[in-house]
């Protein structure tokens, strides 16, 4: 094989090897870097896109992609700057979810409690009031075992206190 050909041939093993490598490399949003044939998507900025076609490749930008080192600004004084969270404080974050999920879930049994407990309390009222507006004859059993019955002043005194108890329930 004549030289000439052999350093066409390593030539071409050059550029395609060259052409096989990613054209776009840039700076995704999460701040890794992302090589591809194709464009970076629609809206990344300039100053992110590290190398195109037709662009001589470029350093990433330091902490500043907004230019804020050139204003005078020190990087680690920028307010924009975003960081993905430490595997300890997705850690914290989700135990703060859970236990917050707990007391929700603690408070709405405890909710559920209380107004099973008023429905059962409303229900009493109710047949309580049922019992003295009927006009029949209420007895009571003493501490004694003596059954008496309810004069018509106490029954009205008992339906006063039925009502003001019945206020609730509504």
């Amino acid at each position: 094989m004549p030289l000439l050909a052999k350093h066409a041939l390593a030539a071409l093993l050059l550029v395609a090897a060259t052409a096989a490598q990613a054209q776009y490399v840039w700076i995704g949003p999460n701040g890794t870097r992302q090589y591809s044939d194709r464009p970076p998507p629609p809206g990344t900025p300039a100053g992110k896109i590290l190398k195109a076609p037709g662009r001589p490749a470029m350093e990433p930008p330091a902490a500043s992609e907004s230019g804020a080192e050139s204003a005078g600004e020190p990087p680690a004084e920028r307010k924009d700057a975003v960081r993905p969270p430490t595997l300890a404080e997705q850690e914290a974050a989700f135990r703060e979810r859970s236990k917050a999920r707990a007391e929700q879930e603690q408070k709405s049994q405890e909710e559920g409690e209380r107004r099973r407990r008023l429905a059962e309390h409303c229900a009493a009222a109710r047949e309580t009031q049922a019992s003295l507006d009927s006009g029949i004859r209420v007895a009571r059993v003493g501490p004694d075992g003596e059954k008496t019955y309810m004069s018509d002043e106490e029954k009205a005194a008992r339906s006063e206190q039925v009502k003001r108890a019945l206020q609730e329930c509504r």
